[in-house]
């Protein structure tokens, strides 16, 4: 299964949740993520390298923008908020059997955003963290079927 993240910049949540869902190496599971309007070849943010480094998560990372054959890609694409998700769906009306934002696929009952910890100091990264770290868990459950790590 090939799943994308897709958030505003990739700098924060869509590799943040890309990271912690590699570290569980799903057997079959290949994970990219891109931002809506990233900018090419940036880095991770530092807060968000830090926390990772916190949990022992080694990640590099180079920040993309959303592509199309990335959409293709994906057998489901993961945004961090509706607003990413509905941007996603008019620019590739095609991708609408497979996208969704990631608390409505893992809790269809809660609220549609992960937290944006932009700009915020260490303290609001871990929280986003821990919010993405309790959703993949959620993901991993859903996609294995309740299998664990291989």
């Amino acid at each position: 299964m090939n799943i994308y993240f897709i958030c505003t910049g990739n700098t924060c949540r869509s590799p943040m949740a890309e990271a912690i869902l590699k570290s569980r190496n799903i057997q079959g599971v290949q994970v990219k993520s891109a931002g809506i309007y990233a900018l090419e070849g940036g880095e991770i943010s530092e807060n968000a390298k830090e926390v990772l480094a916190q949990d022992r998560i080694r990640f590099d990372h180079i920040t993309a923008q959303v592509k199309h054959e990335d959409i293709e890609w994906a057998d489901l694409i993961l945004t961090m908020t509706l607003a990413h998700k509905n941007m996603i769906l008019h620019t590739f009306p095609n991708a609408y059997q497979k996208t969704f934002t990631l608390k409505e696929y893992v809790t269809p009952y809660s609220s549609k955003d992960v937290s944006d910890p932009f700009g915020g100091d260490i303290h609001m990264y871990r929280h986003t963290f821990q919010e993405l770290t309790k959703l993949i868990d959620e993901l991993q459950l859903k996609i294995t079927g309740g299998r664990t790590s291989e």
